[in-house]
């Protein structure tokens, strides 16, 4: 991110205000009067600014740490001794800054697993090799008593560790109107102060009388952040657990528990955070990966649908073509009278194919935005007649036999252009199948059946049948066969039967295979209407 320098210039006084703010705030539990306190969230806010910035936060940074020695704590370590520690602290904290730029650069610090485990391990080397130098300067300064070292070591470095751990993923969402923009989305809900609500209970129940180190109930902390992770993922998570670091911070204050062991309690605020935080990160994935599927399965749909285009547009394009020709004869022949009106006639019927035409692309372009589908009587017949001649050369090449049973004189309730889809993918298939076979043992069967509608408990369905002398489903395949990207087919994607399906379904019908030594897929839709007699069976509108 790139500020114009105006607004660096006023950027830059904010983040040294908030910063001392933050240090302000945090001053909680201080030894010796120093900056030795268990929970340090500055450094968070720091290594964002880092982030955005790079080096041209390190004056501004280290200005803040100054003034947070200055005004905080009153300068406990004098002049000198405080401009080095601030000097110290810039350099540290900014290469800790550096190798979170060079490593994710500056954005998507938060975009899987992987680099989670990555900003973890950075921060939590960065934070302790810090640490180790300024306890060290201090200690060299006298300002520690001797054989306290590794004390004030654990208490600052957890400090920094859980600061850090637990506020940077929000404070970074915040640094961006993108992020601030989808966390007002994620958060901008009522569930949100369902969650909050619980998390204000849970934590007056383990911390509302506390005064020992004895906070037996923290586990039930959990249950907001799986809450919140579980419907709002990072986004949820993250400002889940910096209230609860709040929350525990105000508590632990009000209750002056000072046998409390804090360095404990944050180590599992820590931990709560990255269960938390890991958890959102799965949520975030795994809806991404289904939004993934989506497109996947709509450009598999456009490309399906692309074939029943070509189809349905070739007829009224063909007669357009006849029309225009004998528009062109006519004109040429400058007939009067009876050539007049025949050219009035092919001029019409060029005006109702082109609006064929158009009504086709309609349909399909309502279908991919909305899944509109226009219903209509389709007889069953027809359909099979129309879908098997476009199979005609392929057929003939292979040298397969496409046998097609008596068909019902019945219609069923369906989009035609859908329905044909479903039936050539299902043809396709079977070519495909059959391939494998002699030459002499290659057959395609299609049949019908009228089902009963006792049984279905849906009215009447006809039932189409594909069968073909493949080498058929196995068991193990039939229970995968209608997921995504699974294929018998070396170079298929896996997405033509899982598109059938959801339109079948989308239809009120069913789509399903059936295990035997060659291949049975089988469609049912449910019928236009009832006879006048009042007849089970239904016949075409």
């Amino acid at each position: 991110m790139t500020a114009p320098s105006p607004s660096r210039h006023l950027l830059f006084p904010a983040f040294i205000g908030l910063y001392v703010l933050f240090d302000w705030a945090t001053y909680i539990d201080p030894l010796y009067g120093l900056n030795i306190t268990p929970w340090n969230p500055d450094p968070a806010l720091g290594l964002v600014f880092w982030l955005r910035y790079g080096w041209r936060a390190a004056l501004p940074w280290f200005i803040a740490l100054l003034a947070g020695e200055w005004l905080v704590r009153g300068m406990p370590a004098g002049l000198p001794l405080s401009l080095l520690l601030s000097l110290w602290l810039t350099i540290g904290y900014g290469l800790l800054g550096v190798a979170l730029k060079r490593t994710f650069g500056s954005s998507g610090v938060f975009d899987s697993r992987h680099r989670l485990f990555q900003w973890v391990l950075i921060v939590v080397v960065g934070t302790l090799l810090n640490d180790v130098v300024y306890m060290s300067l201090l200690s060299l300064a006298g300002l520690i008593p001797p054989g306290e070292w590794v004390a004030v070591v654990l208490r600052f470095g957890i400090g920094d560790m859980v600061g850090v751990l637990v506020s940077m993923p929000l404070i970074w969402m915040l640094s961006s109107t993108d992020g601030r923009q989808r966390l007002r989305q994620t958060v901008w809900h009522y569930e949100t102060l369902g969650y909050l609500a619980l998390a204000i209970c849970v934590l007056y129940l383990v911390f509302g009388t506390i005064e020992t180190s004895e906070f037996k109930h923290f586990y039930f902390l959990f249950l907001p952040v799986i809450w919140a992770a579980s419907r709002q993922g990072l986004y949820g998570t993250a400002l889940m657990v910096f209230v609860l670091q709040l929350g525990i911070g105000g508590l632990v204050k009000w209750n002056n528990a000072v046998n409390i062991e804090v360095p404990e309690l944050q180590m599992l605020d820590a931990m709560l955070a990255l269960v938390g935080f890991s958890l959102g990160i799965v949520v975030d994935e795994l809806r991404q990966v289904s939004n993934d599927l989506k497109q996947s399965l709509r450009l598999a749909a456009a490309g399906e649908m692309a074939a029943a285009l070509a189809h349905e547009l070739n007829q009224p394009l063909t007669a357009l073509s006849a029309y225009g020709k004998a528009c062109e004869f006519l004109i040429e022949r400058n007939e009067g009278g009876q050539g007049g009106e025949m050219l009035k006639s092919a001029v019409q019927r060029m005006i109702a194919e082109s609006g064929r035409a158009a009504e086709v692309v309609r349909r399909l372009r309502d279908f991919f935005r909305t899944g509109a589908m226009k219903l209509e009587p389709v007889d069953a017949g027809q359909l099979v007649s129309s879908v098997s001649q476009q199979f005609f050369t392929q057929l003939r090449q292979h040298g397969v036999v496409l046998q097609v049973e008596d068909m019902p004189t019945l219609a069923m309730l369906a989009d035609r252009l859908q329905i044909e889809l479903v039936l050539r993918n299902l043809l396709a298939n079977a070519l495909d199948a059959v391939q494998e076979r002699p030459e002499n043992g290659r057959r395609i069967t299609v049949s019908a059946q009228l089902l009963d509608s006792k049984k279905h408990g849906k009215g009447s369905c006809l039932q189409l049948s594909v069968e073909d002398s493949g080498k058929g489903v196995s068991a193990a395949l039939l229970a995968r066969l209608f997921e995504p990207f699974v294929s018998s087919k070396a170079t298929g994607l896996g997405l033509g039967l899982v598109l059938s399906r959801a339109i079948m379904e989308a239809h009120g019908g069913s789509l399903w295979a059936e295990v035997g030594d060659h291949g049975i897929f089988r469609m049912a839709l449910p019928l236009a209407r009832p006879e006048v007699e009042g007849q089970e069976n239904y016949v075409a509108a």
